[in-house]
């Protein structure tokens, strides 16, 4: 097959995103040509290239357009206008699973819990929970933890004010205000389409924080001060395969995130982020569909430990989405 891999265009930016060439190389281990495509502003040229040449499948790693990650679903839409196929969900599942606030409703209707919030807008409550502080308070439609740092927990009114006015200014969106549920936070990928599975779970540790930082997966304890590693957050943040978790506790949240996945209707694949109290309470605090796909991912380490090789996982998310389109 020709396989397009169309991603979003900082990508390309030094140090180049590793996924690129790993992508490329698993895809021509499985037999296939590969081609990069990368989004940027313009439709046009993505028009021309995927028109001029219409590729069997496409594997959709764009999660951005003209660097909005608001805009990712509208990525997926135009795939669908130009008839192709393509790995990954749709654009519905992306639109839900995109708007935290969005979703936080769907996941309610099916009855999976997330944490008691507000939504709040220029002085507007679009809807409130019964909520109290502490809050952790973010920007519902970007991912990959944008906007999201230490002062994102707030204890008082003052706090919260000052960090909503920050966060609508930036992002121009409302805001999520968000009961801060104290515990655990682990990551569950999930994959398949109708017979999905979870794979096994990975904790994130904040064991390593300052007794001072609050324990939660910030843009800098994901990506460093700079976006490129280093700093307190960074250093003291990891992502372990938890040994003291028992089976139980395991499955339920192997199945709070397949329900999650199937309820925001994605597909092939995605991680789901979840919080777990002290007494065994899960909550879903966010949804990552078309979640990434580095070798040293959390969800390539999960599939690891489930038995699926870095090139096999690529070639199960290839076999899923052909499947999807079969006759």
């Amino acid at each position: 097959m020709k396989i397009v891999v169309m991603h979003s265009a900082d990508a390309l930016e030094p140090p180049v995103d590793p996924v690129l060439a790993q992508l490329r190389e698993a895809i021509v281990g499985c037999g296939h040509v590969v081609q990069l495509l990368p989004v940027a502003n313009a439709v046009a040229p993505l028009v021309s290239t995927l028109s001029a040449a219409p590729p069997d499948l496409v594997f959709n790693l764009a999660e951005s357009f003209g660097g909005k990650s608001a805009l990712e679903s509208n990525v997926a839409a135009l795939l669908n206008l130009l008839g192709l196929r393509y790995t990954g969900s749709s654009p519905a599942g992306l639109l839900l699973a995109g708007d935290k606030s969005l979703s936080k409703q769907v996941l309610s209707f099916h009855g999976i819990r997330t944490p008691e919030s507000a939504t709040v807008f220029r002085g507007a409550v679009d809807w409130a929970d019964n909520i109290a502080f502490p809050v952790i308070v973010k920007p519902p439609q970007e991912d990959a933890s944008l906007g999201i740092s230490a002062s994102s927990v707030v204890h008082d009114l003052r706090d919260l004010f000052t960090r909503i006015d920050e966060l609508q200014e930036e992002f121009q969106q409302p805001v999520l205000v968000e009961q801060f549920v104290e515990g655990r936070e682990f990551y569950v990928g999930v994959l398949g389409n109708v017979r999905a599975k979870g794979l096994p779970i990975i904790e994130c540790d904040f064991s390593g924080l300052p007794a001072d930082v609050p324990r939660i997966a910030s843009w800098a304890a994901k990506w460093g001060d700079d976006g490129a590693g280093g700093g307190i957050e960074y250093a003291g943040t990891r992502s372990v395969f938890p040994n003291d978790v028992g089976p139980e506790l395991v499955e339920q949240m192997q199945k709070v995130a397949v329900d999650a996945f199937h309820a925001l209707r994605l597909r092939d694949y995605a991680r789901i982020d979840l919080r777990v109290t002290e007494h065994g309470e899960i909550f879903v605090i966010e949804v990552n569909p078309n979640c990434y796909l580095e070798r040293e991912s959390e969800f390539a380490r999960a599939a690891a430990a489930d038995g699926l090789t870095y090139d096999a996982l690529i070639a199960r998310i290839l076999e899923l989405a052909s499947a999807r389109y079969a006759r």
